[in-house]
């Protein structure tokens, strides 16, 4: 039979560690340039939504850093622009998320919302975390290990749900001090580390 090779545990989260990982980050020049090219759409050249022009820049290049898998970027675009979502976002109405999330395409119900978080999180990076795949992974670990807050699986696709279950994690491991993005971007890169995909 051939040898199982165990991933290590995933460490425990504690501010020295957070600000190693967050070093880490800062070597990735690929992907910080991509933030850095995200930040100037989305704050300096197309801070509204209120031209679909401007909604569709930010769909696409969203959709392409990221590869959100979103085949019609018009659709979409012309859903965010529909729901005239400005005012909720300086609000930091995270009901936001899941209405920009579910949209029907061509007949069918697709919920995006993965991208609908990163879509708020670049207009708000602070008020607004990320959710992915290794940030999900990465909360039901500590979740089962350490019981820092008690939630099912579904809870983290409930935006409001998972900013509770995000400010619980701060709170539960004494990361006051950093913030919502910075924890973000500590449990996607040691998610990437502990939890990689598997492709076929």
């Amino acid at each position: 039979m051939p040898h199982k090779v165990t991933m290590p545990e995933p460490l425990t989260p504690s501010p020295s560690l957070l600000s190693e990982y967050l070093g880490k980050w800062e070597q990735l020049e690929n992907y910080r340039l991509q933030e850095a090219s995200l930040g100037l759409l989305f704050h300096s050249l197309c801070p509204e939504n209120k031209k679909i022009e401007h909604v569709l820049l930010k769909v696409s290049a969203l959709n392409d850093f990221y590869s959100t898998n979103i085949f019609d970027t018009y659709s979409v675009a012309k859903h965010i622009l529909k729901k005239d979502i400005d005012a909720q976002l300086e609000a930091n109405d995270y009901s936001l998320v899941n209405d920009i999330a579910k949209i029907s395409i061509k007949g069918k119900t697709k919920n995006f919302y993965s991208f609908a978080s990163k879509y708020c999180s670049h207009h708000k990076p602070t008020n607004y975390p990320i959710f992915d795949s290794f940030v999900e992974k990465m909360m039901l670990h500590y979740k089962t290990v350490d019981s820092f807050n008690s939630f099912d699986k579904v809870d983290l696709k409930d935006y409001g749900r998972f900013i509770e279950i995000i400010k619980g994690f701060q709170g539960f491991y004494k990361l006051e001090k950093f913030s919502l993005r910075e924890i973000d971007i500590f449990l996607w890169l040691a998610g990437k580390e502990w939890f990689p995909r598997k492709y076929k």
